[in-house]
């Protein structure tokens, strides 16, 4: 039974709080990766274009037998290639995603990088505001956008995005900019959640954690997001992992759990993990 509680977005929408990633899955294995999520149980998937998998994600979609009324899609503008992106290479890009899904509409269509260095996040999402009035995206939102960015597109725009995909974990867990998207209604998703496994499993917080639950250190630090409020989207090509991440809901963290693992965004190991929004330009 699908016991995953919803986000309800800004628009209205709900929004699995827990879903399966499919960042560095190879096209080949993404169908087999996201076929055994969806039998594990999970309704939320979330690809991008940059992925190179949305061909065998759709193929998983469409060999599943999931009513597409139970599914939450999500791919992402892959708005690099070194250039500055107009608006028919926007329609272009997200044609080319439906297309590669198999899909004629997508849940949630997000701006994958801003490249403040390109500026041309504001025509993007010009862009993205058609394509949520068109109805071929649900909800439209952003990745990666700091509070910077973020404030400009509400100088420009009226549209608040629905999600804020950003890096987020014990080790690296953006208070500031989760209490802005708390402020502006905006949800805050978590990719690499588990900080990619590096270390954050093995610390002593997490692993006793672990241990007075009875449960694996992966499961803590996913149940410490649910109960933050964030979405959350760990991947993994490993069907007994598939379903580990899933099956946490059964339990509880205490105050001194959370207290510990909140320390560790502040302890001599914190920090990002993957690119720097301000400078990465894809």
């Amino acid at each position: 039974m699908n016991q995953v509680p919803a986000i309800r977005l800004n628009n209205g929408t709900d929004m699995p709080q827990l879903g399966f990633g499919v960042f560095q899955v190879p096209d080949s294995e993404a169908a087999q990766a996201v076929g055994a999520a969806l039998e594990a149980g999970y309704r939320s998937i979330d690809t991008a274009a940059a992925y190179g998998n949305e061909e065998g994600t759709g193929q998983a979609l469409a060999a599943s037998g999931v009513p597409r009324e139970e599914l939450f899609v999500t791919t992402k503008l892959w708005n690099g290639r070194s250039r500055t992106w107009r608006r028919d290479d926007v329609l272009r890009a997200f044609d080319d995603s439906l297309a590669k899904l198999g899909l004629d509409h997508l849940d949630l269509y997000l701006i994958h990088w801003p490249r403040p260095m390109r500026d041309d996040f504001l025509t993007i999402w010009k862009t993205f505001e058609e394509i949520a009035q068109s109805g071929r995206a649900h909800c439209v939102g952003v990745s990666n956008f700091r509070p910077q960015d973020l404030e400009r597109l509400g100088a420009e725009s009226t549209l608040v995005p629905a999600v804020n995909q950003i890096e987020l974990h014990p080790l690296f867990p953006q208070p500031e900019l989760r209490a802005l998207h708390s402020r502006l209604g905006i949800a805050t998703e978590a990719w690499s959640p588990l900080g990619q496994g590096k270390e954050l499993l093995t610390l002593p917080a997490v692993a006793e954690a672990a241990a007075k639950h009875g449960r694996s250190p992966a499961q803590v630090v996913l149940r410490w997001h649910l109960d933050l409020g964030n979405v959350v989207i760990p991947k993994s090509v490993t069907p007994s992992r598939i379903r580990e991440n899933l099956d946490v809901f059964g339990f509880e963290l205490d105050d001194a759990d959370r207290a510990a693992l909140d320390a560790l965004g502040t302890g001599p190991s914190a920090g990002r993990i993957g690119p720097d929004p301000a400078v990465f330009d894809v």
